[in-house]
């Protein structure tokens, strides 16, 4: 019986593998084997903060137009969504290497009953989208006198 040591990096490599056969994705080939990389579907990333005031989402979303960009609340739900458009094939131009996704994108973020719908605010400056998502007066902590009698 011959012992093969267990490699979780290169189970995980495996299975990645197998899933990017069953969906159709296409590894782009590299010189180097080991640098084998397959495009993913683009979600932007996003960070998520909270102050006694508001919460906050900024999203990631390069060369990206605005007019590109939209965002909805509905029902709770905070959705944005776009799409990254990609450069048309010029003459004469040949690219050696395509990492950057493209295509349509959206998230999607149920927000908590203590947020005040009507005063969402987004900004969208250098390629990332800023929500501000202020909480409702109920939501805000308040100090309580308490009477020593």
């Amino acid at each position: 019986m011959t012992l093969v040591r267990w490699n979780p990096s290169r189970e995980l490599e495996d299975m990645s593998d197998r899933l990017n056969r069953m969906f159709n994705r296409q590894a782009l080939p590299q010189a180097n084997a080991k640098e084998t990389m397959v495009v993913a579907d683009w979600v932007p990333s996003v960070d998520v903060s909270e102050t006694d005031g508001e919460y906050q989402i900024k999203a990631e979303i390069p060369d990206v137009k605005k007019e590109d960009v939209r965002v909805t609340l509905e029902d709770g739900v905070l959705t944005i969504q776009g799409e990254r458009k990609q450069e048309k094939e010029e003459k004469g131009k040949k690219y050696h290497r395509v990492e950057r996704s493209y295509g349509s994108f959206v998230r999607s973020f149920t927000l908590p009953d203590l947020v005040d719908e009507e005063k969402v605010k987004a900004e969208f400056k250098d390629g990332v989208l800023n929500l501000q998502l202020p909480k409702s007066e109920k939501a805000k902590p308040k100090a309580i006198e308490v009477k020593v009698g």
